[in-house]
């Protein structure tokens, strides 16, 4: 006996010392950050519920982190996909043509994006390609679209500080406006929290389940969107999709002027309006393929797809945008002073019939358009209310969920 326990002894000494600095496996997070119902967790990520929205919280490296966004969403993403594809299909585009068409976006996607689609694919089981499909599907909707006139441009944003808040700090909005083919995207809204661990910046997202998501905020109080510039402005060679690169934006810069500095730094693939806001302020860059003009405006911002600075000398724009864009910034003059998120939801809620900015299934080339997503943010104190058409708004705290 005594024999066997002096080799037992023997062979723990002789151990490799590496072995006991192997990391050690992470557990399941169980514990809630926040007040909302927890409903699931899958592999450390988290699923809570805001009313009639899932909202779901990741947490690791970006692979990990797509493998608890599948693992969370697998049912809706499944959905989302049976949808789309046989959608898609039915306007006699084939899956080969269309599985073609995602791998040639993808292909230069940054690193991070592609680790997370990785993630996706092994908890849900859809392929590599299948998950790029989702990223674009609202796109191949657009492009299946049986309107009988082009895709008018569409998209608003307002925001408003110093005298016409109610506090002084940022009151931001924006609606997402797309023709009604993109409205059964409306069932499967998820506000989705990346973490990650390598010690880049938590970074929220309001999209369509596994879409490409247009509006952003990080645990900076950084806040980044999008309109269409309503105009053909497309790059001479191959560029990276700048929509995608908003996440490295939110990842990577914490203050407002990195965060411009990073966006004059990138040169878009097309033309695109960008809206962005921080704590204090909030501005609105006009961004075409080859130049960059800034707009800061007078305490109170607005945009409609059109580029605004009279330096493009650029011809008149549709009515729609004109409209829009005249009416944002007349309401927000009325309700000068008085601007807290509620009275931005009242804003945001008229229909452009009605002297708003929010198409409410509207007339418009050729089809019926709506506001399929709207936002209201205070960036200040990291405040969010969501809604897609037709349904109520939701307020979410996203401190708690972006704390690492």
């Amino acid at each position: 006996m005594k024999v066997l326990l002096f080799f037992l002894l023997l062979s723990i000494l002789i151990i490799p010392a590496s072995v006991f600095s192997l990391p050690q496996q992470q557990t399941t997070v169980e514990t809630p950050i926040t007040n909302l119902p927890l409903i699931a967790t899958f592999e450390g990520g988290q699923r809570y519920q805001a009313g009639i929205y899932p909202v779901i919280v990741l947490s690791g490296s970006y692979h990990e982190m797509g493998r608890q966004y599948g693992g969370l969403m697998k049912t809706e993403l499944n959905d989302e996909y049976s949808y789309l594809i046989n959608t898609v299909t039915s306007q006699g585009i084939t899956k080969e043509e269309i599985m073609k068409s995602a791998r040639e976006v993808h292909a230069y996607y940054p690193e991070r994006i592609k680790e997370i689609f990785t993630g996706m694919s092994e908890t849900t089981g859809r392929t590599y390609d299948d998950i790029a499909f989702l990223y674009y599907g609202p796109i191949f909707l657009l492009l299946a679209s049986s309107n009988s006139e082009p895709v008018p441009a569409s998209c608003s944003y307002l925001a408003a500080w110093g005298n016409y808040t109610k506090s002084g700090s940022p009151v931001v909005s924006r609606n997402w406006d797309l023709v009604d083919t993109i409205m059964p995207l409306t069932e499967w809204y998820v506000l989705t929290i990346f973490r990650p661990t390598d010690g880049s910046n938590s970074v929220a997202t309001w999209s369509p389940a596994g879409a490409r998501p247009e509006t952003f905020m990080n645990n900076k109080g950084l806040f980044i969107a999008d309109d269409n510039c309503g105009r053909e402005d497309n790059a001479p060679e191959i560029r990276p999709e700048f929509i995608t690169e908003y996440y490295r934006f939110m990842f990577d810069y914490s203050d407002l002027n990195a965060l411009e500095a990073a966006i004059n730094g990138t040169a878009p693939d097309v033309g695109w309006i960008v809206d962005v806001a921080g704590p204090d302020e909030a501005f609105v860059l006009e961004k075409s393929t080859d130049r960059t003009v800034k707009r800061t405006g007078d305490e109170v911002i607005a945009a409609a797809n059109r580029f605004v600075d009279p330096s493009w000398n650029l011809p008149d724009p549709p009515e729609h945008s004109l409209s829009r864009y005249n009416n944002l910034l007349r309401q927000a003059e009325e309700a000068k002073g008085m601007i807290d998120a509620e009275k931005m939801m009242e804003i945001r809620d008229v229909c452009i019939e009605n002297g708003g900015s929010k198409f409410c299934h509207s007339e418009l080339g050729g089809g019926k358009y709506s506001s399929n997503h709207q936002i209201v943010y205070e960036p200040q104190n990291q405040t969010l209310w969501m809604n897609v058409m037709d349904k109520d708004w939701q307020k979410v705290e996203l401190s708690p969920l972006f704390e690492n």
